[in-house]
């Protein structure tokens, strides 16, 4: 079980996949594709009651697809 900082931590940067996709005016499905994940994958990363914890590479796919540097995800004091 997760401590509650890191649920937290992890919210936050759910939250933050999930701002940048909505600025780039991507669905999941689409960012999923771009990723070569599953939707339910990024619906579970973006869930702000699922703690789910993506992988560095998982990460880095990401912010790439978004056009954002990586630290833009996962700065969780921002």
């Amino acid at each position: 079980m997760l401590p509650s900082q890191y649920k937290m931590n992890l919210m936050k940067i759910g939250l933050k996949i999930s701002y940048y996709r909505k600025l780039q005016g991507m669905t999941q499905e689409e960012l999923a594709e771009a990723c070569a994940l599953s939707a339910g994958y990024i619906s579970q990363l973006e869930a702000p009651n699922c703690y789910f914890c993506p992988s560095l590479k998982t990460l880095f796919t990401i912010a790439e697809v978004l056009n954002v540097p990586v630290s833009k995800i996962v700065d969780i004091d921002d």
